[in-house]
């Protein structure tokens, strides 16, 4: 029986975010702008098929496609959020899952640092594939799991604050955010994320 992790839909991807996974997509590259939906399961073989049901159900196009033994990671986009929709549906239907049957994100690490100093910006730039951290902002660092869900949390930041998208991992066993900018932004969009992350549904589980 296939897990289904995460399961969510981006209304709107904003452009910091759909800059982000151009640099990490190895499929159709998303803009700002168009809707996008993410889907997380166990065991990650499983999501070939599902990609191919996503494919054949409407005009999507996929972004990333992660195969872990353990799990595997679909993001497929359009410009209409109908078929985004739609694919997401028929790969719900494929495994005889509803929305409701996704797993409640749960929030590991949700942490500030202020006034990053010049050297640890640096190691953090050297292996970013966002924008850089530069001395004296705040860094703001989430960690969760299921990690499908570190996609919507940086989408969610973006849209309320002036921040910096430096890194973003959906895939593995945790997912984990770190984005950069102005004490006062920083807080407003660490506050909006935990928010909307305690507000997604779904079935709780022993982790």
């Amino acid at each position: 029986m296939v897990e289904l992790r995460t399961y969510v839909f981006l209304d709107s991807l904003q452009l910091q975010m759909a800059s982000y996974l151009s640099t990490v997509s190895r499929g159709f590259l998303p803009v700002g702008g168009q809707a996008c939906c993410i889907v997380e399961i166990a065991p990650g073989i499983e999501i070939n098929k599902l990609t191919d049901v996503a494919l054949k159900a409407t005009h999507v196009t996929p972004g990333m496609q992660i195969v872990e033994r353990a799990y595997g990671m679909l993001e497929v986009h359009s410009d209409s959020q109908g078929d985004v929709r739609m694919a997401g549906q028929s790969v719900l239907n494929a495994i005889d899952q509803t929305e409701e049957n996704r797993l409640k994100p749960r929030v590991l690490t949700s942490q500030l640092i202020k006034n990053v100093e010049d050297h640890h910006a640096q190691l953090i730039n050297r292996t970013r594939f966002g924008n850089m951290v530069l001395r004296g902002d705040t860094l703001y660092i989430l960690e969760v799991e299921p990690a499908g869900y570190a996609y919507f949390a940086a989408n969610e930041a973006e849209k309320a604050a002036r921040i910096n998208i430096v890194e973003v991992i959906g895939f593995g066993k945790f997912g984990r955010v770190y984005i950069a900018g102005e004490e006062a932004e920083i807080l407003e969009a660490k506050n909006i994320v935990e928010k909307r992350l305690s507000e997604i549904t779904g079935r709780e589980d022993k982790y």
